[in-house]
């Protein structure tokens, strides 16, 4: 009888295990896994590292679908609860964490938001949302208004407020982000002998790309056109002209006016009437798409004359 009941007993044991560890695996397939500490899971998870899902192990779950951020940044003197890090921010964007009492001078603390390339987008304040002097941790609340992003990655930068300008009160974190591109499509313009039989030294044809909308927008066309043709442009037959290692040295608009220089690698080895006028086209093309030029003077060093001769 007793081994009856141990067997019993056994078997109800067994039962049990083997419903909690369905249900686990139910639970870990119906959400996203991204902690590696979790019961169920040990090792076997999905982190989230630098913005991106890493596979640890050989999790039950797929992949999340959530975005992936990073972790909060934070120093002993200070915690930014958002953005975390790789988030997207766009306008307005708010920031908000906690700083101890001596990041503030008079409540308020500056807070900036720059390009990649270290281009200010944003400047502002941080608030303290409670009384600031103590040496305690403080809420704080920043908004950030910007027009528009000209790269994808940016860097937030909260500094201490130090009024006394001394290098031992300097303070600063910093927290890296994703930023929206706003594209703009443009034409860069090519020559092409299947669009061309006839082969004539001035026709050049468009293609299309898309560069970040800022003001400078004639110059990035400009900067389009020296890549040459890329890709599939190439497959269809779209060709350049110009040398490669040619560099932008100014651009100026004015009056309907734009006057370009570029190095004298612009007319290195050039010979030949019909590629000087292809050269001319490629430019003076690209640029007058742009409303309000009408005129295009192309210098080479600053000289206007005896430059692009056959």
């Amino acid at each position: 009888m007793m081994d009856i009941k141990k067997i019993i007993s056994t078997g109800v044991f067994l039962a049990a295990a083997a419903v909690l560890i369905v249900l686990g695996m139910n639970f870990l397939n119906t959400r996203d896994i991204s902690d590696c500490r979790n019961f169920f899971s040990g090792e076997d998870c999905w982190m989230c590292q630098n913005g991106e899902w890493i596979k640890h192990g050989n999790p039950y779950a797929p992949q999340p679908t959530t975005v992936c951020l990073g972790d909060k940044v934070q120093s002993s003197d200070i915690i930014i609860d958002s953005p975390l890090t790789n988030q997207l921010m766009t306008s307005p964007g708010t920031v908000e964490g906690r700083a101890k009492g001596h990041w503030f001078f008079e409540g308020i603390f500056p807070v900036r938001l720059l390009d990649a390339g270290g281009g200010e987008i944003a400047r502002a304040s941080a608030q303290a949302q409670s009384d600031w002097m103590t040496s305690g941790f403080v809420p704080f609340r920043a908004e950030l208004k910007f027009d528009k992003a000209t790269t994808a990655t940016g860097t937030l930068i909260l500094e201490r407020n130090n009024p006394s300008g001394l290098s031992e009160n300097e303070g600063r974190i910093e927290v890296p982000v994703h930023l929206k591109v706003t594209a703009l499509k443009i034409k860069i313009f090519f020559g092409n002998n299947k669009l061309n039989p006839q082969a004539e030294c001035d026709k050049v044809f468009p293609v299309e790309r898309e560069v970040p909308q800022i003001e400078a927008v004639a110059r990035a066309a400009l900067e389009e056109l020296l890549k040459g043709p890329i890709g599939q442009e190439k497959s269809d037959g779209f060709f350049t002209a110009i040398n490669p290692d040619v560099k932008i040295q100014n651009l100026l608009i004015k009056n309907g006016v734009a006057e370009v220089d570029f190095n004298e690698q612009l007319e290195y080895e050039v010979g030949g009437s019909c590629r000087v006028f292809a050269i001319r086209s490629q430019i003076i093309e690209t640029l007058k798409q742009f409303p309000g030029i009408e005129e295009v003077i192309i210098s080479i060093d600053g000289q206007t004359e005896d430059i692009l001769q056959p």
